[in-house]
């Protein structure tokens, strides 16, 4: 990766303004490196689908552009401006699937469309796995273990993490006039499948207790599956769990109060995860 590659997608990191940024400053060059070129690409696919003001056909034709730019990198290293030519260096050195780039685009491009209301189980859990767990199985073997566990560690960490982020903001997604829980757990409680009467439904904790558990056994499987995993590797991952599972008790323990305000990670607890990555193994 050039230089000029490099600072472009460290840049565009550090606009975003993501704990993410500091959370990867400080791992070796080339891995933090290819860390920001990963979450790069996820930046700029995550603007498309969410891009206020463009019909679906517009977003569609640009995730589409971006499908065809990945395949190039791996058909013929093909590529065409800073964050292909960074990425071009991570297939190369890290050894990441097509497959998982895919996988993030397809979740981009449902959130594109028309919003997502109560999907099914099945749906739920595959926009969980393209949007999350796919990036986790990108970023694993930049992390420095590309071992089949730690694929396995991505699969369960991407789901309690973005089951956590759905629980967190349903009230901020129903006034988007989405609901990302799943119907068949809203119909199980007699939880309306529409945004803001699912909202104002007093079954609505009882619901999303039950999701929560779903996410703890997740967080659980993934915590398991990392005792086997390159413990230095593993690092950026625990780091993620112990900063979304500490959101995920704050929830249950409030019964989804949401009324309440947004529930937030204190910034103390955030400086001691970020000492503790920081700290030699």
């Amino acid at each position: 990766m050039t230089p000029t590659d490099a600072a472009y997608v460290t840049a565009l990191t550090k606009a975003s303004g993501s704990s993410f940024y500091l959370g990867m400053k400080s791992l070796p060059a080339a891995r933090r490196d290819g860390m920001y070129a990963i979450y790069a690409f996820c930046r700029v696919v995550d603007d498309i689908a969410d891009e206020e003001g463009r019909d679906f056909a517009t977003k569609q034709a640009e995730l589409e552009a971006w499908r065809q730019r990945i395949h190039r990198l791996y058909a013929t290293t093909e590529t065409d401006g800073p964050i292909t030519r960074a990425l071009a260096t991570v297939i190369r050195d890290f050894g990441v699937h097509e497959e998982d780039f895919i996988a993030v685009i397809d979740g981009m491009e449902m959130d594109a469309g028309a919003p997502i209301i109560a999907p099914s189980l099945a749906e739920f859990d595959l926009y969980c796995d393209r949007v999350a767990s796919a990036v986790g199985r990108l970023s694993v073997p930049v992390f420095g273990d590309a071992s089949a566990k730690a694929r396995e560690v991505a699969w369960f960490l991407g789901r309690a993490l973005q089951i956590t982020n759905i629980l967190r903001d349903v009230p901020e997604d129903a006034a988007r006039g989405r609901l990302y829980l799943p119907r068949e757990v809203l119909v199980r409680h007699n939880v309306p499948p529409q945004p803001q009467a699912a909202l104002e439904s007093p079954a609505l904790p009882q619901a999303c207790s039950d999701i929560a558990q779903m996410a703890e056994h997740y967080f659980a499987s993934a915590f398991l599956a990392m005792q086997d995993c390159n413990q230095r590797a593993m690092r950026p991952a625990k780091l993620m769990a112990e900063s979304y599972h500490p959101l995920l008790k704050a929830l249950q323990h409030y019964n989804f109060a949401y009324e309440k305000g947004r529930i937030r990670l204190p910034k103390w607890r955030k400086l001691v995860l970020l000492f503790r990555f920081l700290l030699p193994l």
